[in-house]
């Protein structure tokens, strides 16, 4: 495929507005004690900014015709954010800290890589299309609230950061993007043993949001909906509720009452 055709396959759109890149770069501030990683640089609109603030400096682009006109000023990897090891990741004396304008196709996949490597990882800035970045920051209770807002927010505190409009972008897309700004948590936002359980039975309560969360999980998990009424009432849950009305920690309870 030809370069230009991957780039409208990926829904790549290449930041242009100076004011923007700069807002992005400050909100997680790169000191020299740094090292910095570029999801996607296209063209090129933050990676100067980035590289002169960072002690380290890496860029990763998908798209080999693009990094290698970068790739005579600065580090790039020709990579897919989908596969790389960010666990490989350390910095010369400070943070590990991850921006980037994620192509609109991948951007999920990118991000749930990117979440589990919060043992590594301090601080990201990701641009996003709008709704997926509203499904990232959402709470309980409403119907952006799902499992992509709970995988994350376990380990990340997120906020909506920027809100960015289609013509600081080349070509300009037909929505809104978002700059999300996300820290590495300490410690879980609840107590979970076990992240792999967690994340099933996540997964399967909202497999089917609109049953009630009893039918979602035994449906999911290929449980009675006996077993799986009994085992959220035993966790406090009445089993009627709809899954998006479910907090992050009654999530914890329920993934901890039994070997999913």
């Amino acid at each position: 495929m030809p370069a230009a055709g991957k780039r409208r396959a990926l829904g790549q759109h290449f930041l242009r507005d100076v004011g923007v890149a700069r807002a992005i770069v400050d909100l997680v501030s790169p000191t020299r004690q740094d090292l910095v990683l570029e999801i996607g640089p296209g063209e090129g609109a933050l990676t100067a900014l980035l590289a002169s603030r960072a002690g380290v400096f890496l860029a990763l682009e998908i798209d080999r015709e693009l990094a290698e006109r970068l790739a005579g000023r600065f580090d790039v990897r020709v990579a897919d954010g989908r596969t790389f090891d960010y666990g490989s990741l350390s910095a010369p004396v400070g943070r590990v800290l991850v921006v980037g304008n994620l192509p609109y196709s991948v951007s999920k996949p990118i991000l749930m890589r990117l979440s589990q490597a919060h043992g590594t990882i301090t601080e990201m800035a990701l641009m996003l299309q709008r709704e997926v970045a509203e499904r990232v920051a959402a709470g309980p209770g409403g119907k952006t609230y799902g499992s992509l807002s709970i995988l994350t927010q376990l380990r990340w505190e997120v906020r909506q950061a920027l809100r960015v409009p289609p013509g600081a972008f080349r070509p300009p897309p037909r929505v809104e993007s978002v700059v999300l700004h996300l820290k590495a948590r300490t410690a879980p936002a609840a107590g979970v043993d076990d992240e792999g359980r967690f994340r099933r039975v996540v997964l399967a309560a909202f497999s089917q949001r609109r049953k009630a969360v009893a039918n979602a999980v035994a449906a999911g998990l290929k449980v009675s909906v006996l077993a799986a009424r009994e085992r959220l009432i035993r966790c406090g849950i009445d089993p009627t509720r709809r899954a998006e009305t479910l907090s992050l920690a009654d999530f914890a309870r329920l993934a901890e009452t039994a070997d999913w």
